[in-house]
């Protein structure tokens, strides 16, 4: 006869007076500076004339890419996205007759240099007609605090399962199951107290805009198992 274990949820057999069975759960909760910050970056042009919007075009966005990657060893990754060259008909009137003409390029740059991160975002926001988001500050999936929370969740759950056989005056006999229910970095996006619209730029003057102070947010890093142990017969009294 199996019944519902409540840690995995799938029925499991009880363990035996011979050999009785202990499940237990552990976790650990790691705090560090993150490794990368995200931006990403919106090219736009606008015009009646669809040749000259797309020109306007590439070269805001060739502008944009030697920007970026004139911070050398700074940029980790730099990738374009969606590109979109969109009519805008009239409202009024008969036939397809179109207004304008808007185009855009998306870009993301991933950036290990978080001094250089604030001056090159102002630089960017500082250009005509360039929308700045972000920053997201994250870890490196291969990061070395990822294996180090799961490695210190497995020794918290043999702990508490001494624990629990302390309490009964016996010891642990074996290990029966180790789960992994997952460790990931719970990081989200912030503004800095900025709209998005602050951080879109129009005509550019010929004045430099001081580089942003950006305060790298602090990733928490969880990791829990579920472990399952044979004790040996405890002498209940």
């Amino acid at each position: 006869m199996t019944h519902t274990d409540p840690l995995s949820g799938p029925s499991v057999p009880y363990g035996t007076p011979e050999a009785p069975r202990l499940a237990v759960r552990g976790e650990a909760h790691l705090e560090t500076d993150p490794e990368l910050a995200r931006i990403g970056v919106t090219v736009t042009a606008r015009g009646t004339d669809r040749r000259t919007t797309l020109d306007d075009l590439t070269r805001r966005n060739a502008a944009t890419l030697d920007l970026i990657k004139s911070y050398g060893e700074a940029i980790d990754t730099l990738e374009t996205g969606a590109f979109s060259l969109t009519p805008e008909f009239t409202k009024h009137g008969r036939g397809e007759r179109i207004r304008t003409y808007h185009g855009s390029v998306h870009l993301t740059a991933q950036l290990t240099d978080f001094t250089a991160l604030g001056e090159l975002t102002t630089k960017l926001a500082d250009q005509e007609l360039t929308r700045v988001d972000g920053p997201w500050w994250s870890l490196r999936p291969t990061s070395p605090l990822h294996a180090a929370a799961r490695q210190q969740a497995v020794r918290e759950a043999v702990q508490r399962a001494r624990e629990y056989a302390e309490a009964l005056g016996t010891t642990l006999a074996a290990l029966v199951e180790l789960a992994d229910t997952g460790a990931e970095d719970t990081h989200r996006p912030m503004s800095y107290g900025m709209s998005r619209a602050a951080m879109v730029r129009g005509p550019v003057d010929d004045s430099a805009a001081p580089a942003l102070d950006l305060e790298p947010e602090r990733q928490h890093i969880h990791a829990a198992v579920n472990a399952r142990f044979t004790l040996h017969p405890p002498h209940l009294q």
